[in-house]
């Protein structure tokens, strides 16, 4: 049996354009001598859909899409797996099923659904979809196959120490006898998740003696970026076939005869994380019906970084660096925007606003009478900043991305409608010391980024002669400290014995971490590369007064 694996970019909702790239991609594999063609979970409308299944139209329209699929492939002798949205029984209390179609002969021939809903992290499965109660094996030319869907594969006994269901889907397929495993997946990316994908995968493959063949969906839904890394693993844990990662691709592999096309996905931590920012931004901005964006350069390393992942994305002509420099801005902070401009050759305009900031205390000087500078005037110069790129974005309909990292996100060190303004926080979910990390790559071949960025220390240049340092830990020390709290959950007494730092330091830090909530409930959507991004997978309330 020859199988291709179409792992392609849907767009939630599009269904006229999902179906006619499924539709696509399948005459490309019947022309590839294909018996079979899988697409990933919910192609047909695009993952994850979220309120979107509560709307009857929404369902209804999925089915009419399949319906098409069917009737346009009747012809051709390939068959498809094609994940869409099925009604679910009306005792199930829920309104729909995740379900995947074997379309053979203009006819859906099978259909198999969900059983394992994850919800958890980002997921909300069990929200929307009633689990299949019995899976059954789908009988495809000659072979009994195990036809699973995303989560399904996510609970082997003999690879997770902690399971998160009670049923193992696999396993009850292939002791009714399957011969092979078909999984469909819309999985997200985070930093490690395609190593652990793949050794999950081949000791599903091992344990069961049965080649795993796993599609899954590529691209950026909102702050969900999904790999792609399709996979074919033999039975006995070898892959002998993968497609690529964050681009659309379409591979063929010969199961009997252990042989299939691989192509290349790089092993390099920073530049799959920067191949996924690029691809998040890309498709956010493109579904989102725009093609230009803005950029507010500061001199800093952030700003530098999100730049160059803006240019990678979207071409220099759609990007512009916008510089607004300060009463307290360095001479030096200017050039090295313009220069990276340069560099990286996209437009490049400056607004000083030093004339603005003094309007600005005029207004508000007899109000202030009295008080001493403080913060507050700080957080006015980027608030003007912000003013002036939303300005210029209903201008000339380009989306502002946000420059903030995930260190200064953590602990609040960023001004609620101010440099947190605009549609994409790019970098987001980066700690500062990975910041660094990406910027390396980025000059990996050439300066992109002018070494004095990355040697200079990090200051908002709001007040005279200010440095982060001034009002945070050195990023060396803080991140590991944020990282083991919010990505891991670790208490502070675990924290200070764990990375032998004063505990008092680590309260003061986690202090701020949980007085900044209100901040990033109301920051633009974080594109996720590591396992506990800010955003829908965490879910903590405001008005709180923690004691844990």
């Amino acid at each position: 049996m020859k199988i291709a694996l179409a792992q392609i970019n849907p767009t939630i909702g599009d269904f006229t354009g999902n179906v006619e790239r499924i539709l696509d991609f399948t005459r490309k594999a019947h022309e590839g001598g294909a018996d079979l063609v899988l697409f990933p979970e919910l192609a047909v409308c695009g993952y994850p859909p979220a309120d979107f299944l509560d709307k009857p139209s929404f369902v209804a329209r999925s089915e009419e899409a399949m319906t098409e699929i069917a009737e346009a492939t009747a012809e051709l002798t390939i068959a498809s797996i094609v994940g869409y949205v099925t009604p679910a029984h009306a005792s199930t209390g829920k309104r729909v099923m995740n379900s995947a179609a074997l379309v053979r002969g203009g006819e859906v021939a099978f259909v198999q659904s969900k059983m394992l809903l994850p919800f958890y992290d980002v997921f909300d499965d069990q929200r929307y979809f009633a689990p299949s109660e019995k899976q059954h094996l789908c009988h495809f030319s000659g072979k009994r196959v195990a036809l699973t869907i995303c989560e399904d594969t996510w609970n082997d006994k003999n690879f997770w120490q902690k399971r998160l269901h009670s049923v193992d889907p696999v396993e009850e397929l292939m002791r009714e006898g399957g011969e092979i495993i078909l999984n469909i997946a819309a999985s997200p990316y985070w930093r490690g998740k395609r190593k652990t994908r793949r050794e999950m995968l081949a000791a599903i493959a091992r344990h069961h003696c049965a080649p795993v063949v796993m599609v899954n969906q590529v691209g950026g839904n909102d702050s969900l970026i999904f790999d792609g890394s399709s996979l074919v693993i033999a039975a006995d844990g070898t892959v002998i076939a993968q497609a690529k990662s964050f681009e659309e691709d379409l591979i063929f592999c010969d199961i009997g005869a252990r042989s299939g096309d691989m192509h290349w996905q790089t092993d390099n931590i920073d530049e799959a994380v920067y191949k996924a920012l690029v691809l998040g931004t890309r498709d956010y901005v493109r579904k989102c019906g725009f093609s230009k964006v803005l950029v507010g350069l500061s001199g800093g390393i952030d700003s530098a970084l999100v730049a160059a992942v803006a240019v990678d994305a979207l071409g220099k002509e759609n990007v512009t660096g916008i510089g607004m420099p300060s009463p307290y801005s360095s001479t030096g902070s200017v050039e090295d925007s313009r220069r990276l401009a340069e560099n990286l050759g996209i437009r490049f305009e400056l607004i000083p606003i030093s004339d603005l900031f003094s309007e600005y205390g005029k207004a508000l000087e007899p109000l202030f009478a009295g008080l001493q500078p403080d913060i507050t005037e700080e957080n006015i110069q980027s608030r003007i900043r912000g003013n002036l790129l939303m300005a210029l974005s209903n201008k000339v309909n380009a989306l502002v991305l946000t420059t903030g990292n995930k260190s200064e996100m953590s602990v609040g060190y960023c001004t609620l409608y101010g440099d947190m303004v605009g549609a994409l926080a790019v970098i987001g979910d980066l700690m500062k010391t990975r910041v660094y990390d990406l910027c390396r790559f980025v000059n990996r071949d050439s300066e992109r980024i002018p070494l004095a960025i990355l040697h200079k220390p990090p200051s908002a240049e709001l007040r005279p002669g200010q440095k982060d340092t001034d009002s945070l830990p050195p990023y060396e020390l803080l991140d590991p400290i944020l990282e083991a709290y919010i990505e891991r959950y670790e208490t502070p007494e675990e924290i200070a014995t764990k990375q032998h730092v004063d505990l008092q330091l680590v309260r003061k830090v986690l202090k701020l971490v949980e007085r900044s909530e209100y901040k990033r409930q109301q920051a633009a959507p974080v594109l996720k590369v590591t396992k506990k991004a800010f955003g829908p997978g965490r879910r903590f309330p405001i008005a709180v007064k923690v004691q844990v």
